[in-house]
């Protein structure tokens, strides 16, 4: 194998929070191979997600561009068949390309888009013509039902669709051939007793049946494992993302991940308790609904959330955390085995946060809290440094360009994000000013009239966010106010600098401005 071609291995975590691994400093859940990661290689304190939302923020890894530009401004619309994404650019260099686990790049349900409730017959953008039900899990019940290859750009995947232990998708294909009454384990109807669980009331959390061997997990794991072991055989350069679907909600860690963690022991935000001078309307009107005894407890939209609860789900993500960790470990043992780690590029990082207890709420919603839009990444290179931490500014919009650039193939007109390799070898101290994060709601919900549509911009110690159509905002002081409790939005002292950020997000999104495609000639 050229040196000149070097490996890719990507985990990516669905729903974790950069704070919640022992190498982001969290106290009390147990990550050695990704602390491992951390140790042998180079970690970003300071990542932020395109969007805090699924389909858009992985069309955002896949094709290193903004949600406005790529299309997916929400879940429930597709990434485009014709849209470029770096790994078909790898494809075409000679990689061979892998997908194990969640993909979402293409909706899951197969559910009815319930707005707008009157829709116009014509759109302004005629649709894509092609497959864009692939993942849709009620497809995956016909055994004849297969993918068409190559998957924006992988060519072998092994998907998984869904959440908890109730996933389809090639998966359930494999657990039925493992067990073929594997399906009696699955789902709440199934579950193991768990007298006095909170989450099970809210059909957010049950003790699945699955045997720890069999979860999706494992299955990611072992789906990994198979496509490494050939390429040790093989010799052939690779990319592989290997997806986990966890710790995404509902809550189900399989065999002694369920109880690793107690409630009891963790400990829940400081944000939790604390008083600021007021929460956002969004986050009173779920609070409100709560103290009525109106919460909506189980779809997946957020909720204001009792104590206990945010204590289970915080140890329930613990124990799937952990889970994920030992799969980590054994992927990484496979690199080691097959001759492959001295050449190989390993990234971990994850789609987005969840609330987790912050400010009283569990799952994610259109509230930029930090434990939301800053997840974890990792980049462990056996040419870059080793044990390098930066707190510059980065995100998921700069993983494309930095895979290309780093495995020398040129990037596509249109990419925003930008190359990270100054920022890992130490040759820059940063590369973005601000951070901005774009997102579009397809729920009406939280107190609003209508789907939000916002957008923030991190910008060194602060956070601003704007909504549309309502007069009220967020500004934030990361420095002096880091849980987020003190809006300064309507602060008299704070309107200069109000006013600073809303002209630099101003800038930000022209900095950003498409430029796909190019022009064909001068008019």
């Amino acid at each position: 194998m050229s040196p000149g071609k070097p490996n890719f291995l990507l985990f990516i975590a669905d729903q974790l929070r950069c704070d919640h691994l022992a190498c982001y400093g969290n106290p009390l859940v147990r990550t050695p191979h990704i602390d491992g990661l951390a140790r042998a290689g180079w970690a970003a304190e300071e990542f932020y997600v395109a969007s805090p939302i699924c389909m858009p923020n992985r069309a955002s890894l896949m094709t290193g561009r903004m949600p406005s530009h790529h299309g997916v401004r929400h879940n429930g619309i597709p990434l485009s068949l014709r849209a470029t994404t770096f790994v078909e650019l790898l494809r075409q260099a000679g990689y061979r390309s892998a997908l194990v686990g969640k993909s979402h790049l293409q909706n899951m349900t197969g559910n009815k888009s319930l707005w707008p409730p009157q829709r116009l017959a014509v759109e302004a953008t005629a649709p894509d013509e092609g497959a864009y039900d692939q993942e849709w899990a009620p497809n995956w019940k016909d055994p004849a039902h297969a993918m068409s290859l190559p998957f924006y750009g992988f060519d072998t995947v092994h998907l998984t669709v869904e959440h908890g232990d109730e996933v389809e998708g090639h998966y359930r294909r494999w657990l039925r051939a493992k067990n073929p009454d594997a399906d009696s384990w699955l789902g709440p109807k199934n579950a193991l007793p768990t007298p006095g669980l909170a989450l099970a009331a809210a059909r957010q959390a049950w003790r699945t049946r699955v045997p720890e061997e069999y979860s999706t997990n494992s299955y990611c794991a072992a789906m990994t494992n198979d496509f490494l072991a050939e390429r040790g055989k093989d010799g052939m350069p690779f990319f592989v993302m290997c997806s986990f679907a966890d710790p995404h909600h509902p809550f189900t860690p399989a065999g002694k991940y369920w109880d690793m963690y107690s409630p009891d022991e963790v400990t829940l935000p400081r944000s939790f308790y604390a008083q600021g001078n007021r929460p956002p309307p969004p986050v009173a009107a779920l609070r409100a609904e709560r103290d009525a005894g109106r919460a909506v407890k189980h779809t997946p939209s957020p909720f204001a959330c009792t104590e206990r609860e945010a204590r289970e789900a915080l140890a329930l993500n613990y124990g799937s955390i952990s889970a994920i960790d030992d799969c980590v470990g054994r992927v990484l043992a496979q690199l080691e085995e097959s001759g492959l780690a001295e050449n190989t590029v390993v990234i971990f990082t994850s789609d987005h946060g969840d609330f987790m207890g912050d400010h009283q709420l569990l799952l994610k919603g259109p509230m930029h809290y930090r434990g939301l839009i800053r997840v974890p990444f990792l980049w462990r290179d056996p040419a870059g440094p080793r044990g390098a931490r930066s707190q510059a500014l980065a995100g998921t919009i700069d993983i494309a360009p930095t895979v290309l650039a780093r495995a020398a193939v040129a990037p596509f007109n249109g990419i925003v994000g930008k190359d990270l390799r100054p920022l890992i070898s130490g040759e820059a101290e940063s590369l973005h000013r601000d951070m901005l994060i774009e997102e579009e709601g397809q729920r009406v919900y939280m107190g609003f009239d209508r789907p939000v549509r916002m957008c923030s911009l991190v910008a060194g110690h602060h956070r601003l966010s704007l909504y549309d159509g309502v007069e009220w905002g967020e500004l934030y002081d990361l420095a002096r106010d880091p849980d987020e409790l003190f809006n300064l939005w309507d602060d008299p002292a704070s309107a200069v600098l109000r006013a600073e950020l809303v002209l630099r997000l101003a800038r930000k999104m022209l900095e950003l401005g498409e430029t796909s495609p190019y022009p064909s000639a001068t008019a």
